[in-house]
């Protein structure tokens, strides 16, 4: 039980260290409603050391740097849609978590449908090629021929055996 107790106790402790943020102290803005604000924005932004994640929970130094943008804009008065709007000219779409749906995006967004459609078409016939492969082998017979392959297929008793 102690040993359960203990997985348990680590298992709560990793999905609260997941769910922290980067956000340093001397970052955070005294105003409650523009770091709110800062907070949502960071959490639409990429970082671009990462990829993958947000600069709201990256660590790394650009991350930091972007947070400290966000919030010298949002404290200069830029409303949420000028912030964003200043990162996608610096910086091009690809900060943006979920890039809009435009021409100069369609590939991001449509080439992993393009890849399954892709997968799922060469399973599809590679599926249908391996079933047909006996399929292919086999030939119409003349009556002729299908009473000798009967004949050899099924060899006749022998004579003295009961």
């Amino acid at each position: 039980m102690t040993g359960y107790r203990l997985v348990l106790a680590a298992a709560i402790l990793l999905a609260a260290s997941v769910s922290a943020r980067a956000v340093e102290p001397d970052e955070i803005l005294k105003d409650p409603v523009l770091e709110a604000r800062a907070r949502a924005i960071s959490t639409e932004v990429r970082c671009v050391v990462c990829q993958n994640e947000s600069i709201d929970t990256s660590n790394a130094g650009i991350a930091r740097d972007l947070r400290i943008l966000i919030r010298e804009r949002l404290t200069a008065g830029d409303s949420d849609a000028a912030v964003f709007a200043f990162l996608v000219a610096r910086y091009g779409d690809f900060v943006l978590l979920r890039p809009p749906f435009k021409p100069e995006t369609y590939l991001l967004w449509l080439a992993p449908f393009a890849i399954m459609l892709t997968g799922g078409g060469a399973i599809v016939v590679m599926l249908v090629r391996q079933n047909n492969r006996g399929r292919g082998a086999v030939t119409n017979l003349s009556a002729d021929e299908e009473r000798a392959l009967i004949g050899v297929l099924q060899p006749e008793p022998e004579e003295g055996r009961s």
